[in-house]
């Protein structure tokens, strides 16, 4: 293990910033501009799981409320929170880190947004990218919604791109790659999961995947910024020490009546994480669909490895491997130190965006 004292020091830094971090989830919308193939929020219909607060007093009353219950890193989804910036600029006035997940189709602004962490999905890549997510609310299928996202967000630093890699798509994969770093951004990279399919997610292929996603973190170190201790994680869906699932999901809300088995388990959680739908009161599973057997979401994985930091730890060079991967976690925000954007040295032009 290397315990080095610019090591400790590391992780220290990066254990801190975890520890001052305190995130929640929240619906900002039922409404969308696309039906991505199997989308778990309609799928499950979460879209009808509540009215949406819509009246900005409201709204702002709640976001306080949340922020005097601790939470400062509020991850926005949808449907598609780029539909309201006003409700996002509710969020940012509370609370220092803000996160967005996107679709990509329409942009956000940069002037008064200017910290904002932007999440924009792409799955599959190539032609499967258009297959799965270019479908719009009355079913009419496009082309060209990765590249209205590549251009939304040209050389855009808040944007980093959440790439759901899938076994079916892996010609495609490094040709998307390369776009996402031509473009001047960096990506995560995620695992499909299929919800309007029977089953669980599937395994077969997976070790070659993995091996595919390994060598592009060796070829694009810069613009790869998931963790090979990730990588491993989230397509094996195990460590050595544990495996993923119902039990041991940190991403589950604290208030939710279907998790005191979860919480009995013993694994740890996100200290007060709450899901909420779009109403911001009622209460949402967990972080995604509730569907377990099917979810290896890259944030509810990376949260899982950040958790168990004292079982990563008594692993052979445990202490660097948790130090790395937290770093790479936070370097996904524009808000955190780790971010490119907020390294010593590093300029940013911000009149050319």
């Amino acid at each position: 293990m290397d315990d080095s004292i610019g090591m400790k020091a590391r992780f220290k830094a990066v254990r801190n910033e975890a520890k001052e971090t305190r995130a929640s989830l929240y619906h900002l919308t039922n409404q969308c501009n696309l039906r991505c193939k199997g989308c778990w929020f309609f799928e499950n219909e979460f879209d009808v799981a509540s009215d949406e607060l819509s009246d900005m007093s409201r709204l702002e009353a709640r976001v306080k409320d949340e922020a005097e219950r601790g939470i400062n890193a509020p991850l926005l989804i949808g449907g598609e929170p780029a539909l309201y910036l006003d409700r996002i600029s509710v969020f940012r006035k509370y609370m220092p880190k803000v996160s967005v997940s996107t679709n990509g189709l329409r942009r956000i602004s940069y002037e008064g947004f200017e910290d904002v962490t932007i999440a924009v999905s792409v799955f599959g890549g190539g032609p499967l990218d258009d297959e799965l997510r270019a479908i719009g609310p009355n079913g009419k299928r496009f082309t060209g919604l990765f590249g209205k996202a590549l251009a939304n967000y040209r050389d855009d630093e808040r944007a980093g791109f959440v790439y759901a890699v899938s076994i079916d798509g892996i010609a495609y994969i490094e040709e998307t790659v390369r776009k996402i770093r031509d473009n001047g951004n960096r990506l995560l990279f995620n695992y499909y999961s299929p919800y309007d399919v029977a089953g669980p997610l599937r395994r077969r292929g997976e070790e070659q995947l993995l091996s595919v996603l390994l060598e592009l973190k060796v070829k694009y170190p810069e613009t790869v910024a998931s963790h090979p201790y990730y990588l491993a994680a989230l397509m094996r869906g195990e460590t050595a020490w544990g495996t993923f699932g119902h039990s041991s999901c940190p991403s589950v809300s604290e208030g939710h009546s279907q998790n005191a088995e979860r919480f009995a388990s013993g694994w740890p959680a996100l200290p007060k994480f709450n899901a909420y739908c779009a109403d911001l009161h009622t209460l949402a599973r967990c972080c995604t669909s509730g569907d377990c057997a099917k979810c290896r979401d890259s944030q509810v994985v990376m949260s899982w490895l950040l958790v168990n930091a004292r079982h990563v730890l008594q692993e052979d060079d445990g202490l660097r491997t948790w130090t790395e991967v937290a770093e790479s976690y936070f370097s996904q925000f524009v808000w955190s130190s780790y971010h490119p954007r907020n390294r010593v040295g590093h300029t940013l032009d911000r009149t050319a965006q």
